[in-house]
């Protein structure tokens, strides 16, 4: 057990690792989780025995949640509002065209039985929105005519309709099912999925609004929980629990909440966490002494896919909407496919109506074709068909974007001896970039004019922008005890390291702001910032 924590512990700190120099050599970096997975695998250098494919499904699924759920939550519905039909028309209809085409391709070319052939075409219909986040945001495709939002949109919500194919085909052929039971089971997918989704993500925002919670961080806890509700309730019922946590998702992610930017980078965390759990067990998954076996079938699909069933399927959707056609071309080569065709061909496999690994091999082989050559160079063909619009900002388009400068405000209290006591604000010298926002007097909000008049007993709140972390600030608490060298001396008689300051003294139930008068006392803990200093080796002399 120790040596498997051990282990586990390495393989996350190798995607870290891996994650940065991905980004850097512009690599998706999805391809270093699966690498990574089939290193540590039975056929690689490690020898990791694991062939459980059950397991796998259900770890996976699991897994598959989450990044359903973050795909909507980190989506900004502004920002993708004014190309929401379009993206929607290509994550249904443009699915089930590629579907379609690529079924068919299998039948009459690669000769696979019909109901398998439209299976395959069903796993792998679907786009992957891990990849294509990846590659927008770490290669900062800025497109042209709200391309990138298309792409999100379609991308996080074309596995439901993916996933409803492939469990329809599979029940199908497992001979049990009539006609009228197909239309109620595709009825209920999209009927109950929905609505649970809606309904899970408008309780969640008013808890997140009305809920007074005990301990930072449980408004991360509740939104995980009702990510796992929004899969299994419509789940149990017979409905799509993908597309409902994706729905939740994006309902919620749009909703005005609290410690909302705190809540995208938890998510944004967690989503990459899941993605590196799904990659690498994948990876560890697959035998790749199986690939060369189906590298042909695979390739020829990954071609067909690429080069005509996308395009056709892209073609015949955004035409009528007037979509030029270098921007037909880059949507149609950024449709990746991904971990979504990956844990849905294990579903076929275990699925007593099919039961057969080797399409879990042809499909993970054209998802790293397409991760490998689609993913690299997607940037290459943005900038070649013009599709790069430098006013355009990709990042936009996401929910841990902000459009608005963000504001830090502190607090400094009025005392009977301060110099701004009964003097106007419009003669008050504030440093450039800070402003008196508020006044707190007798316990009523003020808001405060160029008249106002500050009083003893004031609590004024100024604001400025906030500090954008670029450079390490590292602060120790000193304690002045009895025999403590800086006890009863001035700030000004100090003699400390010359990139080191006083930034607060801590007296009793008081915080002062000190200048070179400021006499230190006993008992008072002294804050000191030193620039780009371990604070547990800062030393005073």
């Amino acid at each position: 057990m120790t040596l498997l924590l051990l282990l586990g512990a390495i393989v996350i700190v190798a995607c870290i690792i891996g994650n940065k120099i991905s980004s850097r050599l512009g690599i998706p970096t999805l391809l270093f989780f699966i690498v990574l997975g089939m290193i540590f695998g039975s056929d690689g250098l490690l020898k990791i025995e694991f062939s459980d494919y059950k397991f796998a499904e259900q770890i996976c699924s699991s897994a598959l949640i989450f990044i359903m759920f973050y795909g909507g939550f980190g989506t900004k519905w502004s920002e993708a509002k004014p190309v929401a039909v379009k993206s929607i028309l290509l994550s249904t209809i443009g699915v089930l065209i590629t579907a379609i085409l690529t079924g068919l391709f299998c039948h009459f070319v690669l000769h696979t039985n019909l109901l398998e052939g439209m299976l395959i075409g069903a796993v792998l219909s679907s786009t992957d929105a891990a990849s294509v986040f990846s590659i927008l945001r770490s290669q900062k495709l800025n497109l042209k005519y709200g391309t990138a939002s298309m792409l999100e949109i379609e991308s996080g919500s074309n596995d439901p309709c993916a996933y409803m194919m492939t469990i329809i085909l599979l029940t199908i052929m497992s001979g049990k099912i009539s006609t009228g039971e197909i239309l109620y089971s595709i009825f209920a997918q999209l009927v109950y999925g929905i609505v649970c989704g809606v309904i899970i993500a408008l309780l969640t925002g008013y808890m997140l609004r009305n809920f007074s919670f005990a301990t930072e961080g449980f408004d991360s806890i509740l939104v995980v929980a009702s990510a796992l509700a929004s899969y299994a309730i419509p789940t149990l019922i017979g409905g799509n629990g993908y597309l409902s946590a994706y729905l939740a998702g994006i309902l919620l992610g749009n909703q005005e909440l609290p410690n909302k930017k705190a809540l995208v980078n938890f998510f944004d965390a967690f989503n990459g966490m899941m993605q590196m759990l799904i990659f690498f067990l994948l990876g560890l998954l697959v035998f790749p002494s199986e690939l060369p076996k189906v590298l042909a079938p695979a390739i020829l699909i990954a071609l067909f896919l690429t080069v005509i069933a996308r395009p056709i399927a892209v073609a015949l959707l955004l035409t009528p909407f007037g979509a030029p056609f270098h921007q037909q071309f880059v949507i149609s080569f950024a449709g990746l496919r991904g971990a979504a065709s990956i844990v849905f061909a294990i579903m076929t496999a275990v699925s007593p109506s099919y039961g057969k690994e080797s399409l879990f091999h042809i499909v993970f082989c054209v998802v790293l074709l397409s991760i490998l050559f689609q993913g690299a160079f997607l940037p290459l063909i943005s900038r070649t068909f013009h599709m790069i619009d430098n006013n355009e900002n990709v990042l936009k388009t996401f929910n841990d974007y902000s459009d608005e400068t963000n504001i830090q405000f502190i607090q400094l209290s009025i005392m009977e001896d301060h110099p701004w006591v009964n003097r106007p604000i419009k003669d008050i010298s504030l440093m450039s970039g800070t402003l008196i926002a508020v006044i707190i007097r007798n316990e009523q909000v003020i808001v405060p004019k160029g008249n106002t008049t500050l009083k003893a007993g004031d609590l004024v709140v100024i604001g400025a922008e906030e500090y954008d972390g670029k450079n390490e600030i590292h602060l120790k608490e000193i304690v002045i005890s009895e025999n403590h060298k800086w006890n009863h001396k001035k700030i000004s008689e100090l003699d400390i390291l010359k990139d080191s300051i006083i930034v607060m003294i801590k007296r009793k139930t008081k915080d002062l702001i000190p200048d070179g008068t400021t006499q230190l006392q006993t008992g008072d803990i002294v804050v000191l910032y030193s620039h780009k200093m371990n604070p547990n080796k800062i030393k005073t002399r």
